[in-house]
């Protein structure tokens, strides 16, 4: 993968993402995934429309400052409190944008990536036992992708994507049949119908289920073609 690609803005580099594959090497191992879900966030600098989803809306903090760039870098946050989410780096650096991760297939490592969920859920579980992981649900939704990985915004934020511990490479055949429409969760306007700004692969298993932000806009979902279109009449 060309570190150019992330050159441009995150809502032209989400969707050829799709496919390609990301692997995090620790001291416990190397675990891979194919990427089968992203969105896109703009922040300062970027063309409209302005994004009040995003965290680098309006101005660089300490939180969200590996945002600005440089391009290609890992940009990590603590999602609810509870779980880490990876977005990736785009843009030329002052320049805010990034891609989430939200979904992606284990291809490699998927003992760990099972060790680590599975730890993750006792956490939560107080003191019952925790349901088995599918292999699809490994890395579905970003912060099961990011404990399957072994992300911490400790540990892997504001670094190289093209250095150790990742490894990135774009698939050998792009993926051509790409589905898009609102983002997962995103409350008020910028999960309405002027940011469909998720991209996913149809029919995948790992892909997130859909769910609406708090106010936001009325989606209608067609589950044979796995697409979405804005509900009028709400």
């Amino acid at each position: 993968m060309d570190r150019e690609l992330f050159t441009a803005h995150g809502l032209e580099v989400a969707p050829q993402l799709l496919g390609a594959r990301l692997s995090v090497q620790s001291p416990e191992g190397v675990v891979t995934l194919r990427i089968t879900e992203t969105e896109a966030y703009h922040g300062v600098g970027t063309p409209s429309p302005y994004d009040p989803g995003s965290h680098s809306k309006d101005r660089k903090t300490e939180r969200n400052a590996s945002m600005f760039g440089p391009p290609g870098h890992a940009y990590v946050y603590l999602s609810y409190g509870v779980h880490y989410a990876i977005n990736l780096v785009c843009s030329p650096t002052g320049t805010a944008s990034a891609v989430l991760l939200r979904a992606g297939e284990i291809m490699e490592g998927e003992e760990l990536a099972v060790e680590r969920r599975t730890a993750k859920r006792h956490q939560a579980a107080n003191g019952r036992s925790p349901a088995p992981i599918s292999h699809a649900q490994l890395a579905r939704g970003p912060g099961n992708l990011g404990t399957a990985l072994g992300i911490t915004r400790a540990e892997h934020d504001g670094l190289d994507l093209f250095t150790a511990p990742f490894h990135l490479e774009l698939p050998s055949q792009r993926v051509e049949n790409i589905a898009h429409g609102p983002r997962v969760g995103v409350a008020g306007s910028a999960g309405g119908t002027n940011f469909p700004w998720r991209f996913w692969i149809p029919g995948d298993p790992t892909v997130s289920a859909f769910r609406p932000g708090r106010n936001a806009a009325a989606w209608r979902h067609d589950p044979v073609r796995d697409a979405f279109s804005w509900d009028t009449t709400s």
